[in-house]
Protein backbone atom coordinates (compact mmCIF):
# COMPACT_ATOMS: atom_id res chain seq x y z
CA UNK A 1 0.00 0.00 0.00
CA UNK A 2 1.89 2.94 -1.28
CA UNK A 3 0.59 6.50 -0.34
CA UNK A 4 2.00 10.06 0.49
CA UNK A 5 6.11 9.65 1.60
CA UNK A 6 4.09 6.76 3.62
CA UNK A 7 4.46 2.63 3.01
CA UNK A 8 2.49 0.26 4.70
CA UNK A 9 3.29 -3.31 4.18
CA UNK A 10 0.43 -5.95 5.10
CA UNK A 11 0.28 -9.70 5.26
CA UNK A 12 -3.21 -10.09 3.99
CA UNK A 13 -4.64 -13.87 2.99
CA UNK A 14 -4.30 -13.18 -0.73
CA UNK A 15 -0.91 -12.82 -0.68
CA UNK A 16 -0.64 -9.19 -2.77
CA UNK A 17 1.58 -8.02 0.31
CA UNK A 18 4.44 -8.87 2.60
CA UNK A 19 6.81 -7.72 4.34
CA UNK A 20 10.14 -7.11 3.04
CA UNK A 21 13.37 -7.79 4.95
CA UNK A 22 14.15 -4.02 6.47
CA UNK A 23 15.76 -3.12 9.72
CA UNK A 24 15.89 -6.39 11.17
CA UNK A 25 17.79 -7.93 13.92
CA UNK A 26 18.06 -11.95 15.14
CA UNK A 27 16.84 -13.31 18.16
CA UNK A 28 17.55 -16.92 19.37
CA UNK A 29 13.97 -18.69 20.25
CA UNK A 30 13.49 -22.22 21.51
CA UNK A 31 10.72 -24.42 19.69
CA UNK A 32 9.96 -27.99 20.12
CA UNK A 33 12.34 -28.59 17.56
CA UNK A 34 15.13 -27.27 19.34
CA UNK A 35 17.31 -23.81 19.03
CA UNK A 36 16.37 -22.05 15.73
CA UNK A 37 17.69 -18.28 14.96
CA UNK A 38 14.56 -15.61 14.12
CA UNK A 39 13.96 -12.82 12.45
CA UNK A 40 12.26 -9.47 14.10
CA UNK A 41 11.78 -6.65 11.40
CA UNK A 42 11.36 -2.88 12.26
CA UNK A 43 9.42 0.30 11.06
CA UNK A 44 11.47 2.58 9.23
CA UNK A 45 10.72 6.71 10.81
CA UNK A 46 11.91 9.42 9.97
CA UNK A 47 15.29 7.72 8.65
CA UNK A 48 15.77 5.21 11.55
CA UNK A 49 14.58 1.73 11.80
CA UNK A 50 12.04 2.13 15.19
CA UNK A 51 11.29 -1.04 17.33
CA UNK A 52 7.26 -2.30 18.03
CA UNK A 53 5.54 -3.06 21.11
CA UNK A 54 3.68 -5.59 19.83
CA UNK A 55 4.80 -8.09 17.02
CA UNK A 56 2.78 -10.81 14.22
CA UNK A 57 4.53 -14.26 13.28
CA UNK A 58 5.52 -14.34 10.07
CA UNK A 59 5.57 -17.98 8.46
CA UNK A 60 7.94 -19.16 6.07
CA UNK A 61 5.60 -20.64 3.08
CA UNK A 62 7.62 -23.26 2.35
CA UNK A 63 8.15 -25.06 5.60
CA UNK A 64 5.01 -23.88 7.42
CA UNK A 65 7.04 -22.16 10.25
CA UNK A 66 7.35 -19.06 11.94
CA UNK A 67 10.77 -17.37 10.65
CA UNK A 68 10.33 -13.71 11.74
CA UNK A 69 8.13 -11.33 13.59
CA UNK A 70 6.88 -8.74 12.21
CA UNK A 71 5.64 -5.02 13.80
CA UNK A 72 2.07 -4.75 14.95
CA UNK A 73 1.69 -1.14 14.33
CA UNK A 74 -1.31 1.93 14.92
CA UNK A 75 -2.05 5.04 15.19
CA UNK A 76 0.88 5.93 17.12
CA UNK A 77 3.48 4.52 14.35
CA UNK A 78 1.22 5.98 11.78
CA UNK A 79 1.10 9.50 13.49
CA UNK A 80 5.10 9.81 13.51
CA UNK A 81 5.62 8.46 10.04
CA UNK A 82 3.17 11.42 9.18
CA UNK A 83 4.67 13.63 11.13
CA UNK A 84 8.50 12.95 9.36
CA UNK A 85 6.80 13.02 5.88
CA UNK A 86 5.22 16.64 6.61
CA UNK A 87 8.63 17.76 8.13
CA UNK A 88 10.80 16.66 5.22
CA UNK A 89 8.56 17.44 2.40
CA UNK A 90 9.66 21.37 1.69
CA UNK A 91 13.23 20.26 0.99
CA UNK A 92 12.56 16.96 -0.54
CA UNK A 93 10.12 19.06 -3.16
CA UNK A 94 12.45 21.93 -3.64
CA UNK A 95 14.75 19.60 -4.96
CA UNK A 96 15.61 19.88 -8.67
CA UNK A 97 14.89 17.04 -10.88
CA UNK A 98 18.38 16.30 -11.42
CA UNK A 99 18.78 16.09 -8.05
CA UNK A 100 16.07 13.25 -7.64
CA UNK A 101 17.17 11.53 -10.63
CA UNK A 102 20.82 11.32 -9.12
CA UNK A 103 19.22 9.83 -5.95
CA UNK A 104 17.26 7.61 -7.83
CA UNK A 105 19.92 6.22 -9.72
CA UNK A 106 21.54 5.76 -6.81
CA UNK A 107 18.87 3.39 -5.29
CA UNK A 108 18.48 1.58 -8.37
CA UNK A 109 22.76 1.04 -7.68
CA UNK A 110 22.14 -0.41 -4.15
CA UNK A 111 19.32 -2.17 -4.88
CA UNK A 112 21.57 -3.73 -7.96
CA UNK A 113 24.74 -4.20 -5.26
CA UNK A 114 22.45 -6.31 -3.30
CA UNK A 115 20.59 -8.13 -5.81
CA UNK A 116 21.50 -11.91 -4.42
CA UNK A 117 20.53 -10.93 -0.39
CA UNK A 118 17.25 -8.98 -1.67
CA UNK A 119 15.89 -12.23 -4.04
CA UNK A 120 16.86 -14.38 -1.09
CA UNK A 121 15.15 -12.52 1.05
CA UNK A 122 11.93 -12.13 -0.99
CA UNK A 123 11.70 -16.23 -2.33
CA UNK A 124 11.56 -17.13 1.40
CA UNK A 125 9.08 -14.59 2.47
CA UNK A 126 6.94 -15.05 -0.28
CA UNK A 127 7.49 -18.73 -1.27
CA UNK A 128 8.21 -17.98 -4.97
CA UNK A 129 11.54 -19.14 -6.57
CA UNK A 130 14.65 -17.60 -6.14
CA UNK A 131 15.05 -18.03 -9.89
CA UNK A 132 11.96 -15.97 -9.76
CA UNK A 133 13.24 -13.33 -7.77
CA UNK A 134 16.63 -13.42 -8.87
CA UNK A 135 15.62 -12.75 -12.32
CA UNK A 136 12.34 -10.59 -12.43
CA UNK A 137 11.47 -9.18 -9.06
CA UNK A 138 14.44 -7.70 -7.63
CA UNK A 139 15.84 -6.72 -11.68
CA UNK A 140 12.42 -4.98 -12.82
CA UNK A 141 12.67 -2.98 -9.57
CA UNK A 142 15.90 -1.71 -10.28
CA UNK A 143 14.46 -1.11 -13.65
CA UNK A 144 12.01 0.76 -12.46
CA UNK A 145 14.13 3.32 -10.46
CA UNK A 146 16.21 4.29 -13.48
CA UNK A 147 13.21 4.25 -15.54
CA UNK A 148 11.79 7.05 -13.35
CA UNK A 149 14.79 8.21 -12.17
CA UNK A 150 15.57 8.90 -16.20
CA UNK A 151 11.70 10.02 -16.97
CA UNK A 152 11.58 13.10 -14.28
CA UNK A 153 13.54 15.06 -16.71
CA UNK A 154 11.48 14.86 -19.60
CA UNK A 155 8.62 16.30 -18.42
CA UNK A 156 7.19 19.43 -20.26
CA UNK A 157 3.87 21.63 -18.92
CA UNK A 158 1.29 23.40 -21.02
CA UNK A 159 1.38 26.84 -22.25
CA UNK A 160 -0.85 28.77 -24.35
CA UNK A 161 -1.34 32.68 -25.31
CA UNK A 162 -4.14 34.56 -25.89
CA UNK A 163 -3.46 37.48 -27.56
CA UNK A 164 -7.21 39.34 -27.50
CA UNK A 165 -6.89 39.52 -24.13
CA UNK A 166 -3.35 39.70 -23.67
CA UNK A 167 -3.13 36.82 -21.51
CA UNK A 168 -0.30 33.64 -21.06
CA UNK A 169 -1.16 30.73 -19.48
CA UNK A 170 0.76 28.00 -17.96
CA UNK A 171 0.68 24.83 -16.19
CA UNK A 172 2.52 24.06 -12.84
CA UNK A 173 2.74 20.55 -11.24
CA UNK A 174 3.40 20.35 -7.60
CA UNK A 175 4.69 17.41 -5.53
CA UNK A 176 2.22 15.44 -3.59
CA UNK A 177 4.24 12.69 -2.42
CA UNK A 178 7.87 12.77 -1.32
CA UNK A 179 11.18 10.34 -1.85
CA UNK A 180 14.48 9.58 0.09
CA UNK A 181 16.23 12.05 2.94
CA UNK A 182 15.26 11.31 6.58
CA UNK A 183 11.26 11.37 6.53
CA UNK A 184 10.90 11.13 2.86
CA UNK A 185 10.36 7.02 2.86
CA UNK A 186 8.86 5.63 6.09
CA UNK A 187 7.76 1.75 5.64
CA UNK A 188 5.32 0.90 8.36
CA UNK A 189 4.20 -3.15 8.96
CA UNK A 190 1.16 -4.40 10.33
CA UNK A 191 -2.60 -5.48 9.57
CA UNK A 192 -5.11 -3.83 7.40
CA UNK A 193 -7.52 -3.24 9.72
CA UNK A 194 -5.19 -1.72 12.41
CA UNK A 195 -2.40 -0.08 10.63
CA UNK A 196 -4.07 0.16 7.10
CA UNK A 197 -7.17 1.79 8.53
CA UNK A 198 -5.64 4.77 9.86
CA UNK A 199 -3.34 5.67 7.33
CA UNK A 200 -6.17 5.97 4.87
CA UNK A 201 -8.34 7.96 7.15
CA UNK A 202 -5.53 9.93 8.30
CA UNK A 203 -6.20 13.80 7.35
CA UNK A 204 -2.88 14.45 6.51
CA UNK A 205 -2.36 11.95 4.07
CA UNK A 206 -3.60 13.45 0.99
CA UNK A 207 -3.56 10.17 -1.96
CA UNK A 208 -3.38 6.66 -1.52
CA UNK A 209 -2.15 4.31 -4.04
CA UNK A 210 -2.92 0.37 -3.32
CA UNK A 211 -2.79 -2.99 -5.17
CA UNK A 212 -4.32 -5.81 -3.78
CA UNK A 213 -7.77 -7.36 -3.14
CA UNK A 214 -11.44 -5.61 -4.41
CA UNK A 215 -13.34 -6.02 -1.09
CA UNK A 216 -10.01 -3.97 0.49
CA UNK A 217 -10.23 -1.26 -2.35
CA UNK A 218 -13.90 -0.59 -1.05
CA UNK A 219 -12.59 -0.31 2.64
CA UNK A 220 -10.02 2.47 1.63
CA UNK A 221 -12.34 4.21 -0.77
CA UNK A 222 -14.89 4.30 2.45
CA UNK A 223 -12.45 5.63 4.67
CA UNK A 224 -11.12 8.03 2.15
CA UNK A 225 -14.22 9.37 0.52
CA UNK A 226 -14.73 12.00 3.54
CA UNK A 227 -11.19 13.65 2.87
CA UNK A 228 -11.82 13.47 -0.83
CA UNK A 229 -8.33 11.76 -1.17
CA UNK A 230 -6.98 10.66 -4.49
CA UNK A 231 -6.98 6.54 -5.52
CA UNK A 232 -4.86 4.67 -7.64
CA UNK A 233 -6.39 1.24 -6.67
CA UNK A 234 -4.90 -2.07 -8.75
CA UNK A 235 -6.96 -4.70 -7.70
CA UNK A 236 -7.80 -8.46 -9.28
CA UNK A 237 -8.73 -9.99 -12.31
CA UNK A 238 -10.09 -12.77 -14.19
CA UNK A 239 -7.96 -13.11 -17.65
CA UNK A 240 -9.08 -14.45 -20.68
CA UNK A 241 -6.78 -16.60 -22.66
CA UNK A 242 -8.06 -16.46 -26.56
CA UNK A 243 -7.14 -18.84 -28.42
CA UNK A 244 -8.09 -19.06 -32.02
CA UNK A 245 -7.65 -22.47 -34.11
CA UNK A 246 -4.81 -20.12 -36.18
CA UNK A 247 -2.65 -19.78 -33.40
CA UNK A 248 0.89 -21.16 -33.43
CA UNK A 249 0.40 -23.53 -30.62
CA UNK A 250 4.10 -24.21 -30.31
CA UNK A 251 4.76 -20.90 -28.91
CA UNK A 252 1.16 -20.14 -27.31
CA UNK A 253 1.10 -23.72 -25.14
CA UNK A 254 4.38 -22.73 -23.07
CA UNK A 255 3.74 -19.00 -22.69
CA UNK A 256 0.30 -19.82 -21.92
CA UNK A 257 1.54 -22.46 -19.00
CA UNK A 258 3.43 -19.54 -17.66
CA UNK A 259 1.01 -16.65 -18.06
CA UNK A 260 -0.88 -19.51 -15.47
CA UNK A 261 0.93 -20.51 -12.91
CA UNK A 262 4.34 -18.29 -13.31
CA UNK A 263 4.51 -17.40 -9.23
CA UNK A 264 2.43 -19.92 -8.14
CA UNK A 265 -0.65 -18.20 -9.67
CA UNK A 266 -0.34 -15.45 -7.93
CA UNK A 267 0.10 -12.32 -10.13
CA UNK A 268 -3.08 -10.62 -10.78
CA UNK A 269 -2.17 -10.38 -14.40
CA UNK A 270 -1.89 -14.48 -14.57
CA UNK A 271 -4.54 -16.17 -17.20
CA UNK A 272 -7.39 -17.99 -15.38
CA UNK A 273 -9.46 -18.59 -18.33
CA UNK A 274 -8.32 -20.38 -21.75
CA UNK A 275 -10.73 -19.98 -24.63
CA UNK A 276 -10.11 -22.17 -26.94
CA UNK A 277 -11.68 -22.21 -30.92
CA UNK A 278 -13.18 -25.93 -30.89
CA UNK A 279 -11.47 -27.16 -34.01
CA UNK A 280 -8.25 -26.96 -32.04
CA UNK A 281 -9.84 -27.67 -28.41
CA UNK A 282 -8.65 -31.09 -28.13
CA UNK A 283 -5.13 -30.88 -29.50
CA UNK A 284 -4.42 -28.41 -27.69
CA UNK A 285 -5.86 -29.94 -24.03
CA UNK A 286 -3.85 -32.85 -24.49
CA UNK A 287 -0.43 -30.60 -25.28
CA UNK A 288 -1.46 -27.86 -22.55
CA UNK A 289 -2.18 -31.01 -19.77
CA UNK A 290 1.25 -32.43 -21.02
CA UNK A 291 3.12 -29.12 -20.65
CA UNK A 292 1.14 -28.68 -17.17
CA UNK A 293 2.85 -31.66 -15.94
CA UNK A 294 5.91 -30.46 -16.54
CA UNK A 295 5.72 -27.46 -14.60
CA UNK A 296 8.02 -28.51 -11.40
CA UNK A 297 6.95 -27.82 -8.17
CA UNK A 298 9.70 -27.62 -5.81
CA UNK A 299 11.49 -25.40 -2.94
CA UNK A 300 12.03 -22.10 -3.56
CA UNK A 301 15.73 -22.83 -3.18
CA UNK A 302 15.57 -25.20 -6.10
CA UNK A 303 17.27 -23.44 -9.16
CA UNK A 304 14.96 -26.37 -11.28
CA UNK A 305 11.84 -25.50 -9.85
CA UNK A 306 9.03 -23.30 -12.01
CA UNK A 307 6.51 -22.96 -8.56
CA UNK A 308 7.16 -22.40 -5.05
CA UNK A 309 4.63 -22.27 -2.33
CA UNK A 310 1.91 -20.25 -2.26
CA UNK A 311 2.01 -17.58 0.49
CA UNK A 312 -0.12 -18.40 3.53
CA UNK A 313 -2.01 -22.01 4.49
CA UNK A 314 -4.95 -19.97 4.65
CA UNK A 315 -4.80 -19.02 0.90
CA UNK A 316 -3.68 -22.15 0.18
CA UNK A 317 -6.92 -23.83 1.53
CA UNK A 318 -8.94 -21.13 -0.07
CA UNK A 319 -7.34 -21.95 -3.39
CA UNK A 320 -8.12 -25.68 -2.99
CA UNK A 321 -11.47 -25.34 -1.70
CA UNK A 322 -12.30 -24.25 -5.42
CA UNK A 323 -11.14 -27.10 -6.85
CA UNK A 324 -13.45 -28.63 -4.49
CA UNK A 325 -16.08 -26.74 -5.29
CA UNK A 326 -15.64 -27.17 -9.33
CA UNK A 327 -15.31 -30.89 -8.89
CA UNK A 328 -18.98 -30.93 -7.08
CA UNK A 329 -20.17 -28.90 -9.64
CA UNK A 330 -19.42 -32.12 -12.43
CA UNK A 331 -16.13 -30.30 -13.78
CA UNK A 332 -13.28 -32.41 -14.76
CA UNK A 333 -9.55 -31.62 -13.26
CA UNK A 334 -7.50 -32.82 -15.88
CA UNK A 335 -4.29 -32.77 -13.94
CA UNK A 336 -2.95 -31.29 -10.48
CA UNK A 337 -4.89 -31.15 -7.03
CA UNK A 338 -6.27 -34.30 -6.06
CA UNK A 339 -5.03 -36.03 -9.51
CA UNK A 340 -1.57 -36.25 -8.90
CA UNK A 341 1.02 -36.56 -6.40
CA UNK A 342 3.16 -33.49 -5.18
CA UNK A 343 6.94 -34.59 -3.57
CA UNK A 344 8.23 -32.79 -1.57
CA UNK A 345 11.17 -33.17 0.94
CA UNK A 346 10.57 -34.01 4.75
CA UNK A 347 11.56 -30.68 6.38
CA UNK A 348 8.70 -28.90 3.32
CA UNK A 349 5.61 -31.56 3.84
CA UNK A 350 3.92 -28.50 6.08
CA UNK A 351 4.67 -25.86 3.43
CA UNK A 352 2.02 -24.30 1.53
CA UNK A 353 2.63 -26.37 -1.96
CA UNK A 354 0.48 -27.09 -4.81
CA UNK A 355 0.45 -28.91 -8.06
CA UNK A 356 -0.45 -26.46 -11.16
CA UNK A 357 -4.27 -27.59 -11.41
CA UNK A 358 -6.19 -27.63 -15.36
CA UNK A 359 -10.21 -27.94 -15.45
CA UNK A 360 -12.53 -28.63 -17.86
CA UNK A 361 -16.08 -28.95 -18.36
CA UNK A 362 -17.11 -26.37 -16.52
CA UNK A 363 -19.98 -23.46 -17.50
CA UNK A 364 -19.62 -19.81 -17.44
CA UNK A 365 -21.65 -19.81 -14.42
CA UNK A 366 -19.03 -21.22 -12.37
CA UNK A 367 -17.36 -19.36 -9.32
CA UNK A 368 -13.89 -20.87 -10.60
CA UNK A 369 -15.33 -18.88 -13.85
CA UNK A 370 -16.30 -15.58 -12.29
CA UNK A 371 -13.74 -15.02 -9.26
CA UNK A 372 -10.57 -14.46 -8.89
CA UNK A 373 -8.97 -17.53 -7.37
CA UNK A 374 -5.18 -16.26 -7.40
CA UNK A 375 -3.31 -19.28 -7.24
CA UNK A 376 -2.39 -22.27 -9.76
CA UNK A 377 -5.74 -22.97 -11.10
CA UNK A 378 -6.85 -22.21 -14.79
CA UNK A 379 -10.16 -23.45 -16.69
CA UNK A 380 -10.07 -24.64 -20.02
CA UNK A 381 -13.18 -24.33 -22.08
CA UNK A 382 -14.30 -23.97 -26.76
CA UNK A 383 -15.77 -21.51 -28.29
CA UNK A 384 -17.20 -21.62 -31.51
CA UNK A 385 -16.90 -18.34 -32.89
CA UNK A 386 -15.31 -14.71 -32.49
CA UNK A 387 -18.08 -12.84 -31.53
CA UNK A 388 -19.07 -15.48 -28.83
CA UNK A 389 -15.71 -15.48 -27.44
CA UNK A 390 -15.66 -11.72 -26.52
CA UNK A 391 -18.53 -11.62 -25.16
CA UNK A 392 -18.13 -14.53 -22.91
CA UNK A 393 -14.55 -13.11 -22.15
CA UNK A 394 -16.61 -9.66 -21.20
CA UNK A 395 -19.04 -11.41 -18.67
CA UNK A 396 -17.02 -10.87 -15.49
CA UNK A 397 -16.71 -7.83 -13.22
CA UNK A 398 -12.88 -7.99 -13.44
CA UNK A 399 -11.10 -6.10 -16.77
CA UNK A 400 -7.43 -6.42 -15.94
CA UNK A 401 -5.73 -8.34 -18.80
CA UNK A 402 -6.21 -10.77 -21.38
CA UNK A 403 -4.32 -12.33 -24.49
CA UNK A 404 -5.00 -13.10 -27.91
CA UNK A 405 -3.27 -15.55 -30.25
CA UNK A 406 -3.81 -15.48 -33.84
CA UNK A 407 -1.93 -15.09 -36.47
CA UNK A 408 -4.50 -13.20 -38.18
CA UNK A 409 -3.59 -9.49 -38.07
CA UNK A 410 -6.97 -8.08 -38.68
CA UNK A 411 -8.62 -10.06 -36.12
CA UNK A 412 -6.02 -9.54 -33.13
CA UNK A 413 -6.89 -5.83 -33.85
CA UNK A 414 -10.63 -6.21 -33.94
CA UNK A 415 -10.96 -8.78 -30.66
CA UNK A 416 -8.22 -6.35 -28.39
CA UNK A 417 -10.55 -3.55 -29.34
CA UNK A 418 -13.55 -4.73 -28.46
CA UNK A 419 -12.25 -6.67 -24.80
CA UNK A 420 -13.15 -4.94 -21.84
CA UNK A 421 -9.19 -4.95 -20.70
CA UNK A 422 -6.86 -2.27 -19.22
CA UNK A 423 -4.14 -4.45 -21.34
CA UNK A 424 -4.21 -6.91 -23.85
CA UNK A 425 -1.28 -9.06 -25.16
CA UNK A 426 -2.03 -10.84 -28.40
CA UNK A 427 0.61 -13.42 -28.79
CA UNK A 428 2.54 -12.99 -26.01
CA UNK A 429 2.35 -12.36 -22.23
CA UNK A 430 3.68 -9.72 -19.88
CA UNK A 431 5.85 -7.72 -21.83
CA UNK A 432 5.90 -4.15 -20.39
CA UNK A 433 6.29 -0.53 -21.57
CA UNK A 434 6.49 1.48 -18.54
CA UNK A 435 5.99 4.61 -20.80
CA UNK A 436 2.55 3.24 -21.29
CA UNK A 437 -0.31 3.18 -19.06
CA UNK A 438 -0.83 0.49 -16.86
CA UNK A 439 -4.39 -0.72 -15.18
CA UNK A 440 -7.73 -2.03 -15.43
CA UNK A 441 -11.17 -1.58 -16.41
CA UNK A 442 -14.19 -2.35 -14.28
CA UNK A 443 -13.61 -3.96 -10.81
CA UNK A 444 -10.00 -3.88 -11.72
CA UNK A 445 -9.59 -0.75 -10.69
CA UNK A 446 -8.90 2.96 -10.73
CA UNK A 447 -6.52 4.63 -12.33
CA UNK A 448 -3.47 3.95 -14.27
CA UNK A 449 0.15 3.77 -14.11
CA UNK A 450 3.12 4.41 -15.79
CA UNK A 451 5.65 7.54 -17.09
CA UNK A 452 2.71 10.29 -17.70
CA UNK A 453 0.09 8.67 -15.70
CA UNK A 454 2.24 8.52 -12.16
CA UNK A 455 3.11 12.04 -12.96
CA UNK A 456 0.18 13.17 -13.01
CA UNK A 457 -0.99 11.58 -10.22
CA UNK A 458 1.62 11.70 -7.92
CA UNK A 459 0.89 15.63 -8.62
CA UNK A 460 -1.52 18.54 -8.17
CA UNK A 461 -1.57 20.37 -11.59
CA UNK A 462 -2.11 24.07 -10.70
CA UNK A 463 -3.05 26.94 -13.89
CA UNK A 464 -1.40 29.92 -14.03
CA UNK A 465 -2.72 33.41 -16.06
CA UNK A 466 -0.46 36.15 -16.07
CA UNK A 467 -1.97 39.49 -18.20
CA UNK A 468 0.18 41.57 -19.60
Amino acid sequence: MRTSGLEVRTRQTQGRETPSPVGRKTEVVSTMAGTKALLTLENFINGKFVPCSSYIDSYDPSTGEVYCRVPDSGNEEIEAAVEAARAAFPGWSARSPQERSQVLHRLADLLEKSLEDLAQAESRDQGKTITLARTMDIPRSVQNFRFFASSILHHTSECTHMDHVGCLHYTLRAPVGIGVPPGVVNIVFGTGPKVGEALVSHPEVPLISFTGSQPTAERIAQLSAPHCKKLSLELGGKNPAIIFEDANLEECIPTTVRSSFANQGEICLCTSRIFVQKSIYSEFLKKFVEATRMWKVGIPSDPSANMGALISKAHLEKVRSYVKKARAEGARILCGEGVDTLSLPPKNQAGYFMLPTVITDIKDESCCMKEEIFGPVTCVVPFDSEEEVIQRANSVKYGLAATVWSSNVGRVHRVAKKLQSGLVWTNCWLIRELNLPFGGMKSSGIGREGAKDSYEFFTEVKTITIKH
